[in-house]
């Protein structure tokens, strides 16, 4: 049996505005932003009229340096300001995983 460690997910769930101009911009600042930090482990993200990112990290401390890196303040302040009618964010400990792949 393979030994899993637990980490953890943030799951940023959000509706946007119909003005998002220079969002798409930013989020894949974001995201190649985010790929350079000290315990992040990936990301899965999807968009419809909601949009769903998950990011996975391996500390509850490498989640708030991330939340609190001057870059991503920036980014989430214009979020605010800008792009989101709503979002909310959900931490979650990740105990076990399985998956299908054919």
């Amino acid at each position: 049996m393979k030994k899993f460690k637990p980490y953890y997910a943030v799951i940023f769930t959000s509706t946007q505005n119909e003005n998002i101009k220079g969002y798409s911009d930013m989020a894949n600042v974001m995201e190649e932003l985010a790929k350079q930090q000290p315990g992040f482990i990936g990301l899965d993200s999807a968009r419809n009229d909601v949009g769903i990112t998950v990011s996975y990290w391996e500390s509850l401390e490498a989640i708030k340096n991330w939340k609190q890196h001057t870059d991503h303040l920036v980014a989430q302040q214009k979020g605010r300001q800008d792009w989101y009618s709503w979002y909310n964010v959900r931490i979650c400990k990740v105990e076990r995983e399985y998956e299908f792949n054919k």
